[in-house]
């Protein structure tokens, strides 16, 4: 294990900040998806809106990393992580406290600013103390970790559905954010000290995300992130429509069914992280591709041949899952092996490829097909096939051939 700093946690610490850190997200999205079709008749508005209200929230949460990642290698990672989860609060609050269209888009955007933290920082905070296999084998810790709230969000939602409304399940967003702020306060420990710190000025940034965005060891795995994560969350934007809406599932049986997705990514969790130090990022990704390939035909093909069928949908949401498994945690540590002196800009830029990647997945799913089947089935085979084609442009060695230092 390699330690750039002296290292403040352990690995286990870090693992399990990290991964409730960065559970905001998805937690945020799988929480209200049971609830879409309701807000959507509550409101007295269209399918349309309601996914802008997914679109909006991926917009603000894909740009405001921009801004967190700097600011963080500035000030430090728990004073940002804090002010950022105090947003997320605001806007969970707006939500709930609201009943209109207005106020739910505001603070969705609210809430995608505050989450923007938690995946730059638990990337950053991996990246200050861990390097190499470590970092890989953290990274996927964190991932398994992720898991435990989009795994428990659909049902739970699901259970406050049945003794409340939707405004309780802001409510509940709101006292996880509170909680995240308790965390960084108390159980975490600062692991970017004082001595590395980059100032925060407007020039620096441009930069540091100029030099990270001019590195072909730091784009290919970024965009192979933007484009596998594109379509997990092109997905997730369209499943409650087609098990719901076409399909015909009860919110309960659509809590139950996201089950398979939930348990394929731990069981890839599982075995990735089992795997992790025995055989290279090169081979993880690679694999990877192969699952994700598999996930991309099922989606061209499963829903056509078996349309109405429930396994034919969730078969290919079970492939993509366990190809995330995969691939995430390897071409994160490639991107930012060798940007430790900027961990925190290089976290959020490799977060905005990501969340950028979502918001693009899911606004074409919502917008770019007249059906959420022909949506499925067209879009998820393309941006399976493009996430191998850029893989495979060149070999991702996780490795820069010049380490770039940071702008002071």
């Amino acid at each position: 294990m390699n330690a750039p700093n002296p290292t403040p946690m352990s690995a286990r610490r870090t693992a399990l900040i990290g991964g409730l850190l960065v559970a905001a997200g998805p937690l945020s999205i799988s929480l209200y998806g049971p609830a879409l079709p309701t807000i959507v008749s509550e409101l007295g508005t269209t399918d349309a809106i309601g996914k802008l209200s997914l679109a909006v929230y991926f917009a603000a949460f894909a740009l405001a990393q921009l801004v967190c990642g700097p600011l963080s290698d500035s000030l430090g990672r728990r004073k940002v992580a804090s002010l950022f989860f105090g947003l997320y609060v605001a806007g969970s609050v707006v939500v709930a406290l609201g009943g209109s269209v207005e106020t739910l888009l505001a603070g969705r955007v609210l809430q995608g600013i505050g989450v923007s933290v938690g995946v730059a920082l638990s990337r950053a905070m991996v990246r200050d103390q861990f390097t190499g296999a470590e970092s890989i084998r953290i990274l996927t810790l964190i991932n398994l970790i992720l898991t435990v709230a989009p795994a428990i969000a659909p049902t739970l939602g699901s259970a406050i559905l049945l003794v409340g409304n939707w405004h309780l399940l802001f409510f509940v967003m709101a006292a996880y954010g509170l909680g995240m702020i308790a965390l960084v306060s108390w159980v975490a420990r600062e692991t970017h000290p004082v001595a590395a710190r980059v100032p925060f000025r407007l020039s620096t940034i441009v930069q540091n995300y100029r030099k990270l965005l001019g590195a072909p060891a730091f784009m290919l795995p970024a965009l192979v992130l933007a484009l596998s994560f594109g379509g997990f969350y092109g997905f997730a934007a369209l499943l409650p429509f087609i098990l719901i809406d076409e399909i015909g599932l009860s919110t309960f049986q659509f809590a139950m069914v996201m089950l398979i997705q939930t348990g394929a990514f731990i069981a890839g969790n599982v075995l990735a992280g089992h795997v992790a130090s025995r055989f290279s990022g090169v081979v993880m990704v690679r694999v990877g591709l192969v699952l994700i390939g598999l996930a991309g035909l099922g989606f061209a093909l499963g829903p056509r041949l078996f349309p109405g069928d429930v396994l034919a949908v969730m078969v290919p949401v079970a492939f993509w899952m366990l190809s995330l498994a995969f691939i995430g945690p390897s071409t994160t540590a490639a991107a930012m092996s060798d940007f430790g002196g900027i961990a925190g800009s290089a976290g959020a830029l490799t977060g905005v490829f990501q969340v950028g990647g979502g918001f693009v997945g899911s606004t074409l799913a919502s917008v770019g097909f007249a059906t959420a089947s022909s949506a499925l089935t067209v879009l998820m085979p393309i941006m399976a096939g493009l996430t191998i084609v850029v893989a495979s442009a060149r070999r991702m060695s996780g490795r820069a051939r010049t380490p770039v230092p940071p702008e002071t």
